[in-house]
């Protein structure tokens, strides 16, 4: 037996090919690759599809609604519009060290999470105030891609008709998972991309073939985005497992094979490894999410699922289209497929179907990881194998009517299941009608498809159904996902008019490293700061470092997503302390129509503060106290210097909390105290919701926390202390809150906080230079004690003083290192965690790939000698 035709064994199975050759008369004509082309027409089938939806559903670029909702816009265009500046030479730090978010945050990582695609970086072509359409482009260049990978995989496990193969290949890039999740977290696109290109890395490891470019796939996959690159690895082998049980392998045989494949795949992520160990070090070190605990869903909600129009965060989007569905229904009944092919087929969806609503496996397939989000982010294998087992049932020949028919039987009963579900009752009005006419369409399109052979009309006609009804149920399914999607999630405008003021007051008042330039309080979006320009505090990332979110946090900053989404805190002292000499203030969003609205363009506000790099005495490195429970005490140990009044407060008409600290406030109080005239008030209610105004002259400000404790409000300022100094602050809580008992409230001299300002400035650095991940300080002459640096002790970071090497320790979560006594100069650099590492084991797996193929070419190159002096000696 050789290679090819082992290939496709499967019972029944013709050998996968390339391009066929056909002569006429003495001149050889080559015809088009019909995997070639049907790859082409799903590219094109979902590309269409998909852009059809938005124009339905009125959503940018095709309207006025907005597609940045929820993660895509806090967190992946920024991320995308960063990398353009990267790419651009306009950026703020490299690819090690990002400068303009959480005050100076480790990148690689973040980049092997959301921008490692090989497609992000397309957006370099794009202007960058398009930078959401050349995200938006991406996605269905995307989409597109995984469409003509699963029909290309189609062909290549058994032929059939290309047209056919590229319907199946679209529907599977326009699946529910797709259209629900993936289409608002891009990078996780790559893994419907990687799925069918790792089926056929395993064609080609039971074939012999193409080892080295199987690497690459491999490779490329897993840093593209490695998160969905391990589900699709893990479906991948599923299918590889059960072509080897249908070809009927000898088991020694089979082992060669699989050891092929295990090898391949280990070499390819093993390339991978700089970029995925270090993404893995910085989830070790990044803030705790929130704990995922699995709950299946109700079955007629699994169910309903699988049916067009219908939406849910939080249950498998199973989607497929009607078309792959019953074709997949109808497999165990088809008779002209191999009973072996119909049991192993319809046992494996069956099985994955199952594990998706088993805790242990649904664990497993999430890298033993609960997801903070949606359970089940596996769903897309689960759709790919959906497709594949309908291809079976179509290449082996059409279903007869007793398949057909059973197959619609099977259909009634999902759809009468499903209509228990709350997932159709609340959206009938559109569910059953695309059903219908999709249930129409399909069946129709696969009847006459039947009764077409030899006449023309008919095939067509049956061509014409089940495209038509595969385009218009995705797309009636995409614009129901987008139109669910903004009416349930927050969402974002895109780049416009607020977001060029916000980057040209930025642009103005910019000095980096002098000082810092926060774009400011009112933010656009979570990340700001990549977005517009500067380098603030705020900064949204699954990798957002423990020691950045727990600092902050103790200064009085606030945050949403459980501590990953950190805010600007617009304080004095914290702006001393971490060298922002520039502030924006934005009026509020006025997307944002519950925010209360005023106009007015972005202005800027300049402070005198001390330089990056500050010196402190030697005490403050050795044993520093610890941070207590105030954060106007935790912001004055950073300072070095006393510069808050704590007064006694009275709330009016408050309760004790219970055990909960605080006081209960649930309708319109009143906090009073006495300050010194002159000085800046403070609220700091991290658990309140509502508005906040001091009395007599200051700005009415908005808090914003929840009762799950998933976001946190922000210390801010609420104006000056009159004349009498009496403090009057009235609250206005949107739902019952909690304000502390005591230390709510802080009274700021402004006068000792210049002073401190200014010793910190005489003993500071006389220049800083800040290059990607090293960072270099000239200090006075006879600096002793600790060189304390303006940013986050995150991991990964080294220094030395006047040359000498020296420990960077910590200083309240700061990087601080101690001064010997000749010490003029600091250098710090950054080394990201598990990159050296990364780097080893990378270099280990080129290595082995080289000398592979190396032996592989001699072995080639001596069978081809032998052949020749074969052919001599005869």
């Amino acid at each position: 037996m050789n290679r090819t035709t082992l290939a496709g064994r499967e019972q029944g199975a013709k050998p996968a090919g390339g391009e066929e050759e056909r002569e006429t008369g003495p001149v050889k004509w080559r015809s088009v690759d019909p995997r070639a082309a049907a790859a082409l027409f799903a590219a094109l089938l979902a590309t269409v599809a998909f852009c059809a939806a938005d124009v339905i559903a009125r959503s940018y670029p095709f309207g006025s609604r907005t597609r940045s909702v929820n993660d895509l816009g806090n967190q992946y265009v920024p991320f995308h519009a960063h990398l353009w500046d990267l790419l651009h030479g306009r950026a703020d730090g490299g690819l090690l060290v990002n400068w303009q978010s959480g005050y100076g945050s480790s990148f690689l990582p973040d980049l092997g999470t959301y921008v490692s695609s090989p497609f992000a970086l397309l957006v370099a072509l794009f202007p960058r105030d398009e930078i959401d359409l050349a995200v938006y482009a991406i996605t269905v260049l995307k989409t597109a891609a995984a469409g003509a990978a699963m029909a290309w995989l189609l062909m290549s496990l058994r032929r059939g008709r290309w047209w056919a193969a590229g319907v199946l290949g679209a529907s599977y890039a326009l699946c529910g998972w797709s259209l629900a999740l993936a289409s608002y977290n891009p990078m996780w696109l790559d893994g419907l991309i990687a799925l069918p290109l790792l089926c056929l890395v395993g064609e080609w490891a039971m074939a012999g073939r193409r080892p080295l470019l199987g690497v690459t796939i491999v490779a490329l996959a897993w840093i593209a985005n490695f998160y969905t690159a391990y589900m699709a690895t893990l479906g991948a082998a599923l299918v590889l497992l059960l072509r080897l049980v249908l070809a009927e392998l000898p088991w020694r045989r089979a082992l060669a094979v699989a050891g092929r494949a295990a090898v391949t795949v280990g070499l390819g992520i093993g390339l991978a490894a700089p970029l995925v160990i270090v993404v893995y070090s910085g989830t070790k070190h990044a803030y705790p999410g929130r704990e995922g605990h699995f709950a299946p869903v109700g079955t007629e909600d699994l169910l309903a699922r699988l049916l067009p129009t219908t939406y849910s965060y939080s249950s498998p989007a199973l989607y497929v289209g009607v078309t792959a569905l019953v074709l997949a229904l109808a497999l165990p009944f088809h008779r002209k497929v191999p009973v072996r092919v119909r049991a192993g087929w319809t046992v494996l969806v069956l099985a994955v179907a199952l594990s998706l609503q088993w805790a242990p496996t649904s664990l497993a397939w999430h890298a033993f990881a609960a997801p903070n989000g949606s359970s089940y982010r596996q769903a897309f294998v689960l759709c790919a194998l959906l497709v594949i087992a309908a291809w079976q049932a179509l290449a082996h020949g059409l279903p007869d009517r007793r398949a057909l028919g059973a197959a619609a039987v099977l259909l009634v009963l999902i759809a009468a299941a499903a209509s228990r579900s709350t997932l159709t009752q609340q959206h009938s009005h559109h569910t059953w009608p695309v059903v219908l006419l999709a249930v129409a369409g399909a069946l129709g399109g696969l009847v006459l498809l039947g009764l077409g052979n030899g006449r023309p009309v008919l095939a067509g006609l049956a061509v014409a159904l089940l495209i038509g009804a595969q385009f218009g149920e995705a797309a009636a399914t995409s614009a129901v996902a987008t139109r669910m999607r903004l009416g349930q999630m927050d969402d974002y405008a895109p780049w416009g008019d607020r977001q060029q003021q916000e980057a040209d007051a930025v642009a103005s008042a910019d000095n980096w490293p002098a000082y810092r330039t926060e774009p400011g309080r009112d933010q656009t979006v979570a990340n700001d700061p990549m977005m517009v320009g500067g380098q603030g505090a705020q900064y949204y990332s699954s990798l957002t470092a423990d020691v950045l979110s727990r600092t902050l946090t103790a200064l009085g900053d606030g945050w949403t997503s459980r501590g990953r989404s950190l805010q600007s805190l617009d304080n004095p002292v914290t702006d001393a302390v971490f060298s922002v000499g520039a502030r924006v203030h934005n009026p509020p969003d006025p997307h944002q129509k519950w925010l209360p609205q005023s106009g007015g363009p972005a202005t800027v506000t300049r402070e005198d503060v001390p330089p990056l790099v500050t010196v402190r005495p030697t005490a403050a490195h050795s044993t520093p106290a610890a941070f207590g429970p105030s954060p106007y005490r935790n912001q004055e140990l950073l300072l070095g210097a006393r510069v808050y009044t704590l007064p006694r407060t009275t709330l009016s008409g408050a309760r004790k909390g219970g055990a909960a600290r605080g006081l209960l406030v649930g309708g319109e109080r009143t906090i009073t105290a006495q300050c010194r005239p002159g000085s800046s008030v403070f609220l700091w209610a991290p658990h309140y919701s509502g508005t906040a105004q001091l009395v007599g002259g200051g700005a009415q400000k908005l808090y914003r926390s929840d009762a799950e404790n998933t976001k946190i409000a922000a210390m801010q300022p609420l104006g000056t202390v009159r004349a009498a100094g009496q403090v009057r602050i009235d609250l206005q809580p949107n739902r019952l809150s909690r304000v502390p008992a005591q230390g709510a409230v802080g009274c700021l001299d402004t006068a000792r906080l210049r002073t401190a300002v200014q010793h910190l400035k005489s003993t500071g650095a006389t220049k800083v230079t800040v290059s990607d991940g090293t960072l270099h300080a000239e200090l006075p002459a006879g600096s002793r004690g600790t060189a304390v640096v303006a940013a986050p002790r995150i991991a990964g970071w080294r220094c030395s003083a006047g040359g000498h090497e020296a420990a960077a320790g910590e200083f309240h979560g700061l990087i601080a290192v101690p001064l010997g006594a000749s010490a003029t100069s600091l250098t710090c650099t950054f080394h990201p965690p598990g990159l050296r590492l990364g780097t080893a084991v990378g270099g280990a797996s080129l290595l082995v790939l080289i000398l592979i193929g190396t032996v592989s070419a001699v072995r080639r190159r001596t069978a081809v000698r032998s052949g020749e002096r074969t052919t001599t000696a005869h």
